[in-house]
């Protein structure tokens, strides 16, 4: 005996019986997330300007970053090359 599921929308039709299941909200209010994501923008910006050595320290992890970033795509066309040669 099989049995068919079909989802429409929220609900799941399952052998002629419906099933109506809760969907939780999980959505932000848009005023917290307006001013979430400005304090996540001006926060940063204000450090490093206030305090030069964070400033710095961060430009050195970001040049580290993208070093290792880019050793890490080469590695991955390496082993994309090899896998081709194996087909």
């Amino acid at each position: 005996m099989k049995i068919k599921l079909t989802i429409l929308s929220n609900t799941i039709l399952d052998n002629n019986k419906l099933y109506k299941h809760k969907i939780i909200s999980q959505t932000m209010n848009k005023a917290l997330e307006l001013i979430l994501g400005l304090i996540l923008v001006v926060v940063p910006i204000w450090v490093a300007l206030t305090y030069q050595a964070w400033g710095a320290a961060t430009l050195t992890v970001l040049m580290g970053g993208v070093i290792i970033g880019v050793i890490c795509i080469g590695l991955l066309f390496l082993l994309l090359g090899i896998s081709d040669l194996k087909d």
